[in-house]
């Protein structure tokens, strides 16, 4: 690799800066097979502010996947870099493990702060690995601690990570099938109203999903061993934007309070003010026994926590550990985050320009028969594309078009869009958008993803 010229101060020699096509090449020659978003968007970023991306070829993009709902501010924003810039300047250490530090205490606070009180005055956190994953894995052992059991309920269309525990609970059958199996795992139905899993669709799907998960735990022959715990997604974000009626959360609340089933909320990609609330429970009211979180919550650095009622504090010394659980940096600029996104009221701002945006793109479904359904909560937004020419099942959804909705994605990206899919058939586009989104911004990201639906059915570009 040619270096660039370096003074003879007897500083180390660093790379010269290779074009965007170099890189992408030597990418696809070094790094694994596993590697995803690279292959949706072969681009190379080489500065970001907001929600723009500019790459190195010098074309410039609206960033709607925002680190996979992580850049709850978007990219580079003044508070988190000054966070971070205060940070260093203080000569605070960087790496901690679990010592106590001014930076973990002050966001711990603001963590506090920002949680919904009955849940928040009587808890207590663990920081765990840097990923959300991992945070899955420390509240399903924390559980399976407290209860002395080892099963678990989980959900179809469910997304809850990659590691052992976590990918057991998920339900990706794809990402599953290569692998031994990761523990008893029981898969309760999710209400998801465009394909509802009972064929009936709306609040009778959902009040079905309620009567099934119910009388499935009471059923002495209905092989289900009482589980060490639930978990959810109040909106399930890798599993198409689905959001979960508020009547059913507080059904699965009751039913697992009856029965001594603790309830642990995944809000690794709904928190921090992504669906109109602070935090996605609060929209039901429901008060879990754990939430996890991650994402968002390190003002897009590396951090996870999971945050539980006290009484579940049954760990001993190291049951849970982790290199890499002692992120000042990513402290720092969580903090900075939480306060941010509460003083500025952009949990509201969010669910204002996330409603505006379902109104045209249900307005769109009008005119282009490729849009199946458009559903979301606050700025965590689906647009399902489906067969129009096929027939539809009882509730009147079509089969799903995942091939319509890659030419989607690449005719959104060649309009300077970003945009990625999900789903059960990854046939739906999401829309991610940071909470700073401008009018003028949303509005430019409804124009170019309107014009890329339009061209990719009809087999432009």
């Amino acid at each position: 690799m040619t270096l660039a010229a370096v003074p003879a101060t007897g500083s180390a020699a660093v790379p010269a800066q290779a074009p965007g096509d170099a890189i992408l090449r030597r990418q696809r020659i070094r790094e694994s097979a596993a590697r995803t978003y690279a292959r949706s968007f072969p681009i190379v970023p080489v500065r970001a502010n907001g929600m723009t991306v500019e790459g190195a070829d010098g074309r410039r993009y609206l960033d709607c996947l925002s680190g996979a709902g992580t850049l709850a501010l978007g990219h580079n924003h003044p508070v988190v870099l000054e966070a971070i810039r205060r940070t260093l300047d203080s000569g605070a250490p960087l790496h901690l493990l679990d010592l106590a530090a001014a930076e973990k205490d002050d966001f711990t606070t603001a963590l506090f702060q920002s949680l919904p009180k009955e849940f928040g005055r009587r808890a207590r956190v663990h920081f765990c690995g840097p990923a959300g994953t991992d945070a899955v894995e420390a509240a399903l052992k924390l559980m399976q601690t407290a209860t002395g059991r080892s099963g678990a309920l989980a959900f179809t269309g469910a997304y809850h990570g990659m590691t052992a525990g976590a990918l057991a609970l998920t339900g990706n059958v794809a990402v599953k099938e290569p692998l031994p199996g990761g523990g008893e795992v029981v898969r309760l139905p999710y209400p998801y109203g465009y394909r509802c899993p009972f064929g009936v669709g709306g609040e009778a799907g959902a009040e079905l999903a309620a009567t099934y998960a119910e009388r499935l735990l009471d059923d002495p022959s209905g092989g289900v061993v009482r589980p060490a715990a639930m978990i959810l997604e109040a909106v399930q974000g890798e599993g198409g934007v689905v959001p979960a009626p508020d009547g059913w959360l507080r059904a699965m609340r009751r039913i697992t309070a009856e029965r001594g089933i603790p309830l642990i909320v995944d809000e690794v990609q709904t928190g921090v003010g992504r669906t109109g609330a602070m935090w996605a429970v609060e929209h039901s009211g429901i008060v879990p026994d754990a939430m996890v979180l991650s994402k968002a919550i390190g003002g897009s650095l590396p951090l996870a926590v999971v945050v539980y009622r006290e009484e579940y504090d049954s760990w001993r010394p190291g049951a849970h550990t982790g290199t890499f659980r002692g992120n000042t940096l990513a402290m720092a600029a969580g903090a900075a985050t939480l306060r941010y996104v509460t003083a500025n009221g952009l949990a509201e701002r969010a669910e204002l320009v996330g409603a505006r945006m379902v109104e045209r793109l249900r307005a769109l479904a009008g005119e282009l028969p490729v849009i199946g359904d458009v559903r979301g909560r606050g700025l965590m937004l689906g647009v399902e594309l489906v067969d129009p020419e096929a027939e539809p099942d009882a509730c009147g959804a079509r089969p799903a078009a995942p091939a319509l909705a890659v030419k989607v994605r690449e005719a959104c990206l060649a309009r300077g869009l970003i945009v990625e899919l999900g789903g059960r058939h990854d046939a739906v586009l999401r829309l991610l958008p940071p909470l700073t989104v401008t009018d003028e911004q949303a509005a430019a990201v409804l124009d170019r993803l309107a014009d890329a639906i339009a061209a990719a059915a009809a087999g432009a570009r």
